[in-house]
């Protein structure tokens, strides 16, 4: 049975696309929230960004300066952390 698992980023984004791709591996369902930052333009994450959404993986973000990314506030994330099984800070 897949398991939930959010994974939350400010700093260290390539880390938390690549750890939210690995859980694929599992069989997870990992959604990825950018939160209170812009998403570092780089090649790494350009990247990253086109294979989560090959593999339906989520974004979110609570920041509008991420014009790309589904926005939420910071409520709403926090309402939806609760419907995970597994919450992964980056």
């Amino acid at each position: 049975m897949p398991i939930k698992i959010a994974v939350l980023t400010r700093e260290r984004q390539g880390e938390a696309f690549r750890m939210a791709l690995g859980l694929l591996l599992l069989d997870d369902v990992p959604d990825v929230y950018i939160m209170d930052r812009k998403l570092e333009d780089n090649e790494q994450n350009r990247h990253y960004m086109e294979t989560c959404k090959d593999m339906d993986v989520k974004i979110f973000t609570n920041c509008r300066d991420n014009k790309d990314i589904e926005y939420l506030t910071t409520e709403e994330v926090a309402g939806r952390l609760l419907d995970y099984e597994n919450i992964i800070p980056y």
